[in-house]
């Protein structure tokens, strides 16, 4: 059974806050619950620097300033696994971003010890220790937690601030540690704002299909609903799903009765949002139309490219011991094409740029792709 100190008043966390600003490496992991609201609701946080391992209560404290304070700390590495979803809690509830950041998901991927490893997986791997999974789905709003909840949470730093110096000697020896800080602040771009609402209809699934008028309907549509869902904290599936937004963006109802004859919005969506989706769309800019979305995955010759890139990476992870997936997805592949498409006169692609632009060099200027 593990120690731990449950938070959960102001002046407990501005104590323990005072201890951690002496550390020089925090674990963070948080619980939360997310069915059906836009932002998760923030249901524990988890801490432990190697002396203090504690379970913060954010529904019963009031003032969680102090804490978010520390995460910003330069003095302070935060370690975390796979944070994604944290850097989101983070953004919303703390209105920061941790750093330096070390995600020691993706240490162990430096380290070749694996891509995507769990929490769970990773510390069998390294520390021959299995961790009892059977709390991940609780609901942790919930209060009282039980002991066993506690247990489960207080399981996911302890373990993590043992793996660290494997993680670290492993990356030192490779020299990579400073792409994994690198990786690591990279993870916390942008994530302070919202989505921009005028671009967020390039967004909506199958929006490629829509002529530019349509675009023009889809465009305050998707608008319209991630305001709806932010006011309401709704996630956006929620409020009116991708493909109702696509419908009514081709078939443009401009009466209740045109809207209550699509088949493809539900009862509910048609009685809440049928008057709003008249407005919003009558408020369309017909005349200023959007760009058809360019789809340059099915241009003659991105098939051969793409395999083309993926040859060479994955000639060159081989060499360097690091996963294809991470230094080359899909994605990161495809935006170095969209790249080579458009003349180079877009973004310079994250394949091109700091570790990955120094790991991959000069071996993809031969690819040719327009």
């Amino acid at each position: 059974m593990l120690t731990f100190e449950y938070i959960s008043d102001d002046a407990s966390l501005l104590s323990l806050v005072e201890q951690y600003q002496q550390s020089t490496l925090l674990v963070l992991d948080t619980e939360f619950v997310r069915t059906r609201t836009y932002y998760a609701k923030l249901g524990l946080i988890q801490a432990y620097d190697g002396k203090t391992l504690a379970l913060i209560d954010p529904v019963a404290i009031t003032d969680l300033s102090p804490f978010w304070q520390l995460l910003t700390d330069q003095n302070i590495v935060k370690l975390v696994h796979s944070c994604s979803e944290d850097l989101e809690v983070f953004a919303h509830y703390g209105e920061c971003q941790p750093s330096p950041l070390f995600d020691s998901q993706i240490a162990a991927s430096f380290a070749g010890l694996g891509h995507g490893l769990g929490y769970a997986k990773l510390v069998d791997a390294c520390l021959q220790v299995e961790i009892d999974k059977g709390e991940s789905r609780t609901d942790w709003m919930n209060r009282p937690l039980s002991d066993a909840q506690l247990q489960y949470a207080a399981n996911d730093v302890f373990y993590l601030y043992q793996l660290y110096p494997q993680l670290q000697q492993k990356l030192a020896a490779d020299n990579r540690v400073e792409w994994l800080f690198e990786e690591g602040q990279r993870m916390t771009e942008g994530r302070m704002s919202l989505p921009a609402g005028d671009s967020v209809y390039l967004k909506v699934k199958n929006a490629f299909q829509l002529s530019s008028q349509q675009l023009a309907y889809l465009k305050v549509l998707a608008k319209w609903r991630l305001a709806k869902a932010v006011s309401r904290n709704l996630a956006l599936g929620f409020v009116v799903k991708d493909h109702a937004l696509i419908a009514l963006a081709k078939k443009q109802p401009t009466t209740l009765a045109e809207l209550n004859s699509l088949n493809d919005l539900t009862d509910q969506e048609k009685r809440i949002h049928g008057k709003d989706l008249l407005t919003v769309m009558a408020t369309a800019d017909l005349i200023n139309l959007p760009e058809e979305v360019d789809v340059v995955a099915l241009k003659s010759g991105y098939k051969s490219a793409f395999k083309e890139v993926k040859t060479v990476l994955t000639e060159l992870c081989e060499r360097e011991n690091v996963a294809l997936e991470f230094v080359g997805s899909k994605r990161h592949i495809h935006e170095f094409l969209l790249w080579l498409y458009h003349n180079k006169q877009t973004p310079t692609p994250i394949l091109l740029v700091g570790w990955r632009g120094q790991l991959v060099g000069d071996l993809l200027e031969p690819v040719r792709f327009s």
